[in-house]
């Protein structure tokens, strides 16, 4: 069986700890996409973790972790991570596609460099080098792994990416160029670190999916951040889909048979893009911000604040029918309960009418939140694992939601812990 755990909003959902929790039954745990921009937290009885790169089942010894080939593969970042974990106590069994591909130094460089020509139009990369490393993958002068031990191939392409690589460094950014020689140099270091790891990871997913073992897929951000599908041009430049799982992994789309959608109790982003629940007062989203999560709503990767705002049930809907999900989740619940009322997005105002139906950015643009007030529990809810123990105005707030999403919300997280979760 294959289930993918992805985001339905602008990633932040709280997703590291509900993959936690599926990673523990898992036998196979696969990041399919995305790469070191994009970080989470895990608290389980293993410690306190942030990863970028690693798979959520490091943590557990019976879990075998893939990187699979759709994802963009910071060999430095990956090799620190897994020092860190190792550091930590563990020894997680780990995969390396052949034909995953390399986020190179000069990835980061020019990310960097057009956040800086952009100035006051830049997009809020994080500057970890994705967009320059899609750009060259699917302008195929990218490096797979593979590549790394042909050195014929390798000094080859090489040539080619300093070649172009340089024009663009001297004409438009004006900063130094690349030296090949370099280059190689630290693609040979880069052959030594992740040699060990390396393998056709599409073959032992399906054998593995042939076996009847049970699979997970690890989806990075969320649906709005999607190239195709979200606030284009503010999104991450590979797919965030479920759908991609079985592209990013190497899997037959029809083994896909479960698809678990995160959402928060509110909304949060990290980055530019149009946010229409977005909170704009200063001091109320400072407060939304400093209850948020177990360390408040800062960016894992970047530590920066993240925009936040009210559930808005327009994005959320559409998330969760891009992703066609099977279950939905919500994180995050414990978080609203210092509010005595907690405004809730359903419709868009656009040219004076309301609308339910997610729209393209330009018309984005334009809208306005349509917000309806529902009342605050004002209590404590951490701790509570029984639904039916919720107080009557926390159960009614989820049950609105759900109503306004049209699927059912399965798990109710009420706590940073693993233990914190209430099922349906």
């Amino acid at each position: 069986m294959v289930k993918a755990i992805v985001g339905a909003n602008w990633g932040d959902e709280g997703k590291g700890k509900i993959t936690d929790m599926f990673a523990e039954k898992a036998d196979i745990v696969v990041r399919f996409q995305g790469g070191a921009n994009a970080g989470h937290t895990i608290i389980n009885d293993k410690g306190r973790f942030s990863f970028h790169l690693m798979p959520s089942g490091v943590c557990y010894d019976h879990t075998t972790c893939v990187i699979g080939n759709g994802v963009a593969l910071d060999i430095e970042k990956f090799c620190k991570e897994l020092q860190s974990i190792r550091e930590a106590g563990l020894d997680p069994k780990l995969l390396v596609s052949e034909r995953a591909q390399i986020l190179m130094p000069y990835h980061i460089l020019f990310d960097v460099y057009e956040e800086e020509r952009l100035g006051k139009n830049a997009f809020g990369s994080t500057k970890s080098g994705i967009a320059p490393f899609f750009s060259d993958k699917y302008a195929k002068i990218g490096l797979q792994v593979n590549e790394l031990f042909d050195d014929d191939t390798l000094k080859a392409k090489l040539e080619n990416i300093c070649t172009l690589k340089n024009l663009t460094l001297q004409h438009v950014y004006h900063k130094p160029l690349l030296s090949e020689a370099e280059l190689y140099e630290t693609c040979l270091r880069y052959r030594d670190m992740i040699a060990p790891y390396v393998c056709d990871t599409r073959a032992f997913l399906n054998d593995a999916l042939q076996a009847g073992r049970e699979i997970l897929l690890e989806g990075q951000l969320g649906t709005l951040k999607d190239p195709d599908f979200g606030i284009y041009p503010m999104v991450t430049s590979s797919s965030t889909l479920a759908a991609y799982g079985a592209v990013g992994a190497g899997l037959p789309p029809q083994s896909i048979s479960e698809i678990i959608a995160v959402t928060k109790a509110y909304s949060s982003a990290v980055g530019a893009g149009e946010f229409v629940s977005e909170i704009l007062d200063a001091d109320e989203a400072q407060a939304l911000r400093l209850h948020g999560g177990d360390k408040g709503e800062f960016g894992a990767t970047t530590g920066r604040p993240r925009r936040v705002g009210w559930f808005d049930c327009v994005a959320t809907r559409y998330g969760i029918a891009c992703q066609g999900a099977t279950k939905v989740v919500m994180t995050a619940l414990d978080c609203l309960s210092y509010l005595e009322e907690i405004p809730v997005c359903v419709g868009y105002e656009l040219d004076g009418k309301t609308i339910s139906d997610f729209p393209t950015t330009p018309l984005l643009k334009k809208c306005k939140p349509v917000l309806k007030v529902l009342p605050g529990w004002h209590c404590d809810i951490r701790g509570i694992r029984d639904y039916n123990a919720l107080p009557e105005k926390a159960r009614a707030y989820v049950e609105f939601i759900e109503a306004e999403l049209g699927v059912k919300i399965d798990m109710v997280s009420n706590g940073p812990e693993r233990e914190a979760i209430i099922y349906r």
